[in-house]
């Protein structure tokens, strides 16, 4: 039997404005861009820490997906939220939810929401014990 998932290659999103996007998630939250392609207005970032890539491009008229500005559920990574919303927010970026700290099932969590320029929203999160995701 064949799996139907193998890999994650890409979390892509949609943004109304290329080079905007561009500044933003290479001078505010300071990935790496792998590539960019001007005449189709896409371009992709690496992602520390995985080979998943960070895509975006502006929205084809007949094109799936969300829509700019509505994509939410995405989580980063960081051993300090609360620094790393701080270094964002002095970058030029938006903090949509203030870092907090909670007890959960999985275990005493660090959980902040920041978004791009388009509105699309992010969690950078930190769990500092308990049941780490991914892992068994």
């Amino acid at each position: 039997m064949t799996e139907p998932i193998e890999g994650m290659e890409a979390v892509s999103v949609h943004i109304r404005d290329i080079e905007q996007a561009r500044k933003f998630y290479s001078q505010v939250l300071g990935l790496k861009e792998i590539s960019f392609v001007a005449a189709a207005s896409r371009a992709a970032f690496a992602i520390p820490g995985t080979t998943t890539l960070l895509t975006m491009h502006i929205m084809g008229e007949n094109e799936g997906g969300r829509d700019p500005g509505t994509v939410s559920g995405v989580v980063f990574s960081h051993r300090d939220p609360k620094a790393a919303c701080e270094e964002i927010r002095k970058r030029g970026g938006l903090i949509v939810d203030e870092p907090t700290t909670f007890d959960s099932p999985l275990g005493r969590q660090t959980r902040g929401v920041f978004a791009d320029p388009d509105g699309n929203q992010f969690v950078i999160r930190h769990i500092e014990q308990g049941l780490q995701p991914g892992r068994s």
